[in-house]
């Protein structure tokens, strides 16, 4: 029960920067309010994030459930999870994050939101390459190298 209140929290916290105060700033500094009336862009901005979302707190959930951790890098599973959203691509919680960030831009009709969302996805894609990959290997050995030869990084094998 503890493992899943600190995931909980830390999620929250990641969520609570990454997702909610930082767009926020960047949508104020762009002069960008919500919109008046909501159309289909917005109703399609809404899914691809609720779609982000649900994706992020499935990966949460197999990290507390299955790996026996949190998704923080100081707090990182006990064992190797390659369930859940994880039996299709590696780094599915960050493209729910992607995904719930080019809803709010799509929502906002916002470029500079969708360049944020670009940044961050630039941002992760170096810290898995040059920190997270490294350290899974160590840790997890052959396990994991015998999970990155059957899955794909970022998008999903046919």
């Amino acid at each position: 029960m503890f493992v899943l209140i600190r995931a909980v929290t830390y999620a929250a916290l990641f969520i609570g920067l990454v997702l909610v105060f930082v767009p926020a700033r960047v949508l104020s500094a762009a002069g960008i309010a919500r919109p008046e009336a909501v159309g289909l862009l917005q109703v399609g901005g809404m899914m691809i994030g609720a779609t982000g979302a649900v994706v992020a707190l499935g990966c949460v959930l197999a990290f507390v459930l299955v790996g026996r951790g949190t998704p923080a890098p100081f707090d990182p599973p006990r064992r190797l999870v390659i369930r859940g959203p994880y039996r299709h691509v590696r780094n599915p919680m960050y493209i729910g994050a992607g995904l719930a960030l080019a809803g709010a831009a799509l929502y906002y009709q916002s470029l500079e939101l969708l360049g944020y969302a670009v940044v961050f996805l630039v941002v992760v894609h170096l810290f898995v390459v040059f920190y997270e990959e490294p350290t899974l290997k160590r840790s997890f050995g052959a396990d994991y190298t015998a999970y990155c030869r059957t899955v794909r990084r970022w998008w999903p094998k046919r």
